[in-house]
């Protein structure tokens, strides 16, 4: 476990455990190796997820935590796909869930041009402060 968690690596750890207490949470590549029964290997699976683990590298780690964000963005996780829930963060809105009664739950809403116009910006900036960086 690291010294202090990141906020981001303790909501990962907290959906995972969350995940283990409802009956979510599943085991090997794609769920497949079936549900979780054991607490400690649900903790594991936590801090692996959240990069937080002391057997993997610090890229390694942050591979892992990264690939998690991912995922809750695009609302794969267990506990979005069993509570209706869209996704967390991720760029389009849906327009009305399941939860709500909506039947297009799977399309988003469209960006205005305004928003593009900065999506672009940001895109631009992220990639001009990674080629510093690399330089």
């Amino acid at each position: 476990m690291a010294a202090k968690e990141s906020p981001s690596q303790r909501k990962t750890v907290g959906r995972v455990m969350h995940e283990y207490a409802h009956g979510e949470l599943k085991s090997g590549r794609r769920g497949k190796a079936g549900k979780v029964k054991s607490r400690r290997q649900a903790i594991a699976i936590a801090l692996k997820e959240a990069g937080a683990s002391r057997y993997e590298s610090r890229g390694e780690n942050k591979r892992n935590l990264s690939r998690s964000k991912h995922k809750e963005a695009e609302g794969r996780t267990y506990q979005q796909e069993r509570e209706g829930k869209s996704h967390v963060g991720a760029r389009g809105r849906r327009e009305s869930s399941r939860r709500m009664g909506g039947k297009n739950a799977k399309t988003t809403t469209r960006r205005t041009p305004k928003q593009q116009a900065a999506a672009r910006r940001n895109i631009k900036k992220a990639q001009s402060a990674r080629r510093r960086r690399s330089a």
